[in-house]
């Protein structure tokens, strides 16, 4: 059965402003309840705040960022959170932009899929005490965490790419995608993830789609609501080089060819954010499920960033009524 969670539509300042989105997981049938990176602040620190007061849900980070955590002080936060919460952790991780790579080690890893795959291996070693020490191109790591009895870590793998699919088919227990339509993920990433866990003798990692979307309603405009959420991404060679591969109409004259407008507009027809009636988003998330999608996390942050944070949850609750999880 696809579980459906949500994303946190924004980055909390206060820590307070977590709570009703924690609540909101607490008092549903949502899954779990999951942060990206924070910039202003540290989605795990927000997740331990919210179970301190009396929000203990099970978590996701979809995706924090490699260069900023050495592997052992990563697996000791999704440790610590887990026995914090006294619930299941994902602990997802990605290389992130060249741009940040430089930013923090100065220079970009010149094989992202390698520094991946190093960090993933010297995570569970920390976590689960294995022998083996991690003396990587990028990672060493030799030092082990206490053995705790706890709830369940699992480790996570941004995806966006077929290459970065195949690694966390041999490694990870999660596949994190964002802003990934459902024909790309059934025709090139659940394919990859397959052949990766193939080779490496294992079953399939589970997948847990990032989705955007918003409700039609009178005086919204799909492409402002989608350009609030997605803005940043669209600007990102990868991204783009991904949605045209999804056979989203990035860049094409139909859509006012390279203009931030029009490029969001081809999001929403697209099928990368999805916009419409509660009749039709229910439809397109069906096809997240037809393409293999385990966890569909429901990702209203432009809502939240147009219409603010009391409709971003107001948003959800709807949604998640109308796809029996209310």
């Amino acid at each position: 059965m696809t579980e459906y969670s949500v994303l946190v539509p924004f980055v909390p300042r206060r820590p307070e402003q977590l709570l009703p989105f924690a609540g909101l997981v607490h008092w549903t049938g949502a899954h779990r309840l999951w942060q990206g990176q924070g910039m202003t602040t540290e989605p795990y620190q927000g997740f331990a705040h919210a179970a301190g007061a009396g929000f203990r849900v099970p978590t996701g980070l979809g995706v924090t960022l490699m260069p900023m955590k050495h592997p052992y002080e990563a697996a000791l936060q999704a440790k610590s959170l887990s026995l914090m919460t006294g619930e299941s952790v994902v602990a997802g991780f990605g290389p992130g932009s060249r741009d940040m790579q430089w930013a923090l080690r100065g220079e970009p890893y010149r094989s992202p899929l390698t520094a991946a795959r190093e960090y993933l291996t010297a995570v569970r070693g920390a976590l689960t005490g294995t022998p083996e020490v991690v003396e990587g191109e990028y990672w060493h790591q030799a030092a082990r965490l206490a053995a705790l009895p706890g709830p369940v870590v699992e480790l996570g793998l941004g995806v966006l790419r077929p290459g970065m699919a195949k690694v966390a088919g041999e490694l990870a227990d999660v596949a994190i995608t964002w802003l990934t339509p459902a024909r790309y993920l059934a025709e090139l990433v659940v394919p990859a993830l397959k052949a990766g866990a193939e080779k490496a003798g294992r079953g399939v990692p589970r997948v847990a789609a990032i989705v955007p979307l918003a409700l039609a309603g009178d005086g919204r405009d799909p492409a402002k609501l989608a350009l609030a959420s997605n803005g940043a991404h669209l600007s990102l060679p990868h991204y783009r080089d991904m949605l045209r591969k999804g056979h989203v109409p990035i860049g094409e004259g139909a859509f006012d060819a390279g203009s931030p407008e029009g490029d969001a507009l081809a999001l929403v027809k697209g099928d990368a954010f999805l916009y419409g009636t509660g009749e039709e988003i229910v439809d397109r998330l069906a096809a997240y499920r037809a393409a293999g999608v385990d966890e569909i996390v429901l990702n209203v942050t432009g809502v939240a960033s147009v219409e603010g944070a009391v409709a971003a949850s107001q948003e959800l609750k709807k949604v998640l009524r109308l796809v029996g999880r209310a």
